[in-house]
C-alpha cells in the first residue's frame, strides 16, 4: 500500500467534498476547486474523512494512489488556508508595482515589463522589490511565480534578477585582472 495514499484526509468543518461524474469538487471558505479523478482510483467520504483506494497493485495504480491523495489534500488546504509564494527583486533601480490587473516591473530593460495577472491569482507588492503571489490553487500559484521569475532569472555574477525569497544563488567569480611580470 502507498504510504501517502493510505493516509486519510481529515476535512475541516467548513469544507465540503463530493464526487460527480469522475470529478472531485472541493468547496471551502476561500473558494471552489475541482479536478478530474482517475478511473483507477476510488474515493470514499466517511466521518469527515476522505479515504482513497486503488483497483489493483500495479505500479501505475500505486503511483496514482499517492498522487491523487496529495492533490486532494492540497485542494482541501487551498480552500481553507490558501497558498502564497514570495519573490524578491535584486538590482539597482529594479522595482515592481501592481496597476489594476497588470504587474508592472522595471527590470533594467529599455521598456517596462507588464505581466497580466491571471484569474484566481492575487499579486501584491508590499515593497517595491517584493512580489507576493497568492491563491487557492497550489499548482497555479507556483506556475505564476515561476513565470514571473523567468522574466529575469537571477544571474550568477552579481545576483541581479528575480528570485524566490530565501533562494540561494551560487555566485561565480568574474574575470580577474591580468597580472604583468
Amino acid at each position: 500500500m502507498s504510504r501517502i495514499g493510505k493516509k486519510p484526509i481529515s476535512l475541516p468543518q467548513a469544507v465540503k467534498v463530493e464526487v460527480r461524474d469522475g470529478t472531485v469538487f472541493v468547496e471551502g471558505p476561500k473558494g471552489n476547486l475541482s479536478r478530474s479523478l482517475s478511473d483507477r482510483i476510488s474515493l470514499q467520504i466517511k466521518d469527515g474523512q476522505v479515504i482513497l483506494g486503488r483497483l489493483s497493485d500495479t505500479k501505475i495504480d500505486k503511483s496514482l494512489h499517492g498522487l491523487f491523495r496529495a492533490l486532494i489534500f492540497n485542494m482541501v488546504k487551498g480552500v481553507t488556508e490558501g497558498y502564497s509564494k514570495q519573490l524578491e527583486i535584486v538590482g539597482v533601480g529594479f522595482k515592481a508595482e501592481v496597476r489594476g490587473k497588470v504587474l508592472n516591473m522595471q527590470l533594467g530593460f529599455s521598456h517596462p515589463v507588464n505581466f497580466p495577472i491571471p484569474e484566481g491569482i492575487k499579486i501584491e507588492t508590499p515593497k517595491p522589490n517584493q512580489i507576493m503571489v497568492s491563491g487557492i490553487d497550489k499548482e497555479q500559484v507556483g506556475e505564476v511565480a515561476m513565470e514571473i521569475r523567468m522574466i529575469f532569472p537571477p544571474e550568477p555574477y552579481k545576483g541581479k534578477g528575480i528570485r524566490f525569497a530565501g533562494e540561494y544563488i551560487k555566485k561565480k567569480v568574474g574575470k580577474s585582472q591580468a597580472t604583468t611580470k
